[in-house]
């Protein structure tokens, strides 16, 4: 199906609030594949339709967790504010993705109609619309959309393979030069590097400033870390592991208990010379959280694996912590929000 793309622009800032459409409307977007411009709508979003929620940044570009890492270039794309997907349709997959929003499946909410009590919560919608994005039958159905997630292995006959937004990410998006200074005036422009401060003309200047500041800031690491790379020397923030095996803790966290990081000393002392611990990586990102006290979220049972598609099940605890995800400050303003995956040996337990 042969989309506008300027017709579905809707230039959202981040902090807009918006309405998810209904499910025809989104439907008849959609080609028989599920998707619009190479991007799966999964069956785990249309428990939203009919909502509202507030935009929490442009999507205009994100990390390549499929192929060599590198940045992404993604057209026409917001994340809602915790709009998560729960992996119901995909063997119950515990990543937690912050999914990407067409702008075509979401429409503006006027400040007019806008309630505190209206955001996050299904209700007919009271904006006039007098513009339907569904104008010929839909190719697509919800039947369709929950066949669309499963393939099958040509590797293994008999085995399922899983598609979804992570799995077929460069097939909606482009390669993006982190040098490319076009992204971080987009960064700037959509209200991604806000931190709340402008709520006047002396605060919004402030709001410009930092959020420049930042640009800079992420320019100057990224450079240095290329360098550093080239010449074969340590990275900012330095991580250096130096075991050759690892030891498995376990302390059967549950949902809901709280627990401490380990400060970086600690968690670097069980780790490998790949900054591993029995596999998992302790990303530069997760230094921030190191000291913080935290609720336990959930622990990660199994998960798609976004290169093949295939189910991995988690050979040694991994826990998610509510609230702690990737603020990208050294991978180039990623907004994308990952969870952190932490091992149960970096983290103690808070009674």
């Amino acid at each position: 199906m042969a989309h506008n793309n300027s017709a579905h622009e809707l230039n959202l800032l981040a902090g807009e609030v918006v309405e998810v459409r209904s499910r025809e409307e989104i439907l008849g977007t959609l080609d028989h594949e599920g998707k619009m411009d190479a991007m799966p709508f999964m069956p785990e979003m249309l428990q939203y339709c009919g909502k509202r929620f507030r935009v929490y940044k442009r999507a205009d570009k994100t990390c390549d967790t499929v192929g060599i890492w590198s940045l992404r270039r993604v057209r026409n794309a917001v994340h809602l504010t915790g709009v998560r997907c729960d992996g119901t349709s995909h063997a119950d997959c515990d990543a937690g993705c912050l999914i990407f929003w067409k702008e075509a499946w979401l429409k503006k909410v006027e400040p007019d109609f806008l309630t505190t009590s209206s955001v996050t919560q299904a209700a007919p919608s009271s904006v006039p619309h007098p513009t339907s994005v569904a104008t010929a039958p839909a190719a697509c159905t919800e039947q369709r959309l929950q066949e669309s997630v499963l393939r099958a292995d040509p590797a293994s006959p008999g085995n399922t393979l899983y598609t979804c937004q992570a799995t077929q990410l460069e097939e909606y998006s482009s390669y993006l030069h982190w040098w490319d200074l076009r992204q971080y005036v987009r960064d700037i422009r959509s209200g991604n590097l806000r931190r709340g401060i402008g709520i006047s003309k002396s605060g919004d200047l402030l709001e410009a400033i930092l959020a420049a500041l930042e640009v800079v800031r992420s320019l100057i690491i990224n450079a240095f870390n290329r360098a550093q790379i080239m010449r074969d020397g340590a990275l900012y923030p330095h991580i250096a592991g130096s075991l050759e095996t690892t030891l498995n803790v376990e302390l059967n966290l549950q949902p809901g208990e709280f627990v401490e990081v380990r400060s970086k000393e600690e968690i670097m002392a069980t780790l490998d010379r790949k900054s591993k611990n029995r596999g998992l990586l302790f990303d530069s990102e997760m230094l921030r959280y190191c000291g913080g006290t935290f609720r336990v979220l959930k622990r990660v049972n199994q998960i798609v694996d976004e290169r093949s598609g295939r189910i991995l099940k988690m050979k040694s605890p991994c826990i998610i912590l509510e609230g702690v995800a990737c603020i990208s400050e050294y991978h180039h303003l990623c907004p994308r929000a990952i969870f952190h995956y932490w091992r149960e040996a970096w983290l103690r337990r808070v009674e």
